[in-house]
């Protein structure tokens, strides 16, 4: 059987990136431009600035990506761009480069839902890996518990009502001083604190998530006590959020009777997060997370959904479009 090269292409925040990856396992080469510096002044993303930014890297880093995976245009089977979901103007630039590329070397167009991404980037990581399985998507944009019933079928279960998880943790980060990115850093100072103070979950009926309330608990923490250990109050808010993703994985498990859970996105780079999930392994759940160079935007994890997305004869018309709020 043929081997089947998909050239991704993620622009949908602040990283310009673009790989080759090997029918949808293997990478051949996942470039990634960051722009973390540039934004860090402004203590958050700066959509205008990203997307300027990914104008001028984008061709760049596809040369370079090439280059790496030692091969030509003319080797590639189909163009996985992002189209959703993500910032409209960023996501714009990698899409219209892979219209172009693909209308100027006669390769196939195949759009990639930044999600089904994320839930992919533990194909590349464990070979083994094979729906049907849970994932526990949690990023800067979304909190998500998704039934991957298939490569290309999904069934979210439960969602964020208002702040993502990642969200929570910059504007965590920034009341307590921290600065941008905010994740990272929460996750570090949290390591020379204690879990000594008690934050409020909250508790929905169903599978969704709100965060909310702990987010606003921190703030009036931080603002009324001045005093209060930075430190002692990031492995706090650490500790209950964990839970409360802990509590409602394990509520989806017993629902659904599935046995293997995986973890996606941005915040799944967290070390405390990470141990904790491991955890579910003694309760005979078996939890798979993507290398840590994987759990953040990179183009390897929508290359490899878009082989998935090509295999099961997905195209899509030069007239694909961005989709900023785009849903799984």
């Amino acid at each position: 059987m043929k081997d089947i090269l998909t050239l991704g292409i993620e622009s949908s925040c602040d990283e310009t990136s673009v790989a080759v990856v090997k029918n949808g396992r293997e990478i051949l080469s996942n470039v990634i431009d960051s722009q973390i510096k540039i934004h860090e002044k402004y203590g958050g993303v700066v959509p205008e600035i990203a997307s300027r930014n990914h104008i001028e890297a984008i061709s760049r880093v596809t040369k370079k990506a090439l280059e790496d995976a030692r091969i030509n245009f003319n080797d590639i089977d189909a163009i996985t761009p992002t189209y959703g979901p993500g910032l409209v103007g960023a996501l714009l630039v990698g899409l219209s480069y892979a219209k172009a590329l693909s209308f100027a070397i006669n390769k196939p167009l195949v759009g990639v839902n930044h999600i089904q991404g994320h839930i992919a980037a533990n194909y590349i990581t464990y070979k083994e890996l094979e729906p049907p399985f849970l994932c526990l998507l949690i990023s800067g944009g979304n909190t998500q518990l998704i039934h991957v019933k298939d490569y290309t079928e999904f069934e979210i279960l439960g969602k964020t009502r208002d702040d993502a998880i990642g969200e929570a943790f910059d504007k965590v980060a920034r009341v307590v001083g921290l600065g941008y990115p905010g994740g990272p850093k929460v996750d570090k100072l949290a390591k020379e604190g204690q879990a000594n103070i008690e934050l409020p979950k909250t508790h929905i009926d169903n599978l969704d998530f709100s965060f909310s309330g702990i987010k606003t608990a921190v703030i009036n923490l931080n603002h009324n006590k001045p005093d209060i250990n930075k430190a002692d109050l990031c492995a706090s808010f650490q500790k209950t959020v964990t839970e409360m993703l802990i509590e409602n994985t394990k509520m989806a498990l017993k629902q659904t009777g599935l046995k293997t859970l995986a973890i996606g996105g941005g915040v799944s780079a967290n070390s405390y997060i990470r141990n904790e999930f491991l955890k579910l392994e003694q309760e005979n759940i078996k939890v798979y997370m993507p290398d840590m160079k994987l759990c953040t935007d990179n183009a390897a994890m929508i290359a490899s959904a878009g082989y998935y997305n090509f295999v099961q004869g997905k195209r899509d018309k030069l007239d694909l479009n961005a989709v900023p709020n785009l849903k799984l």
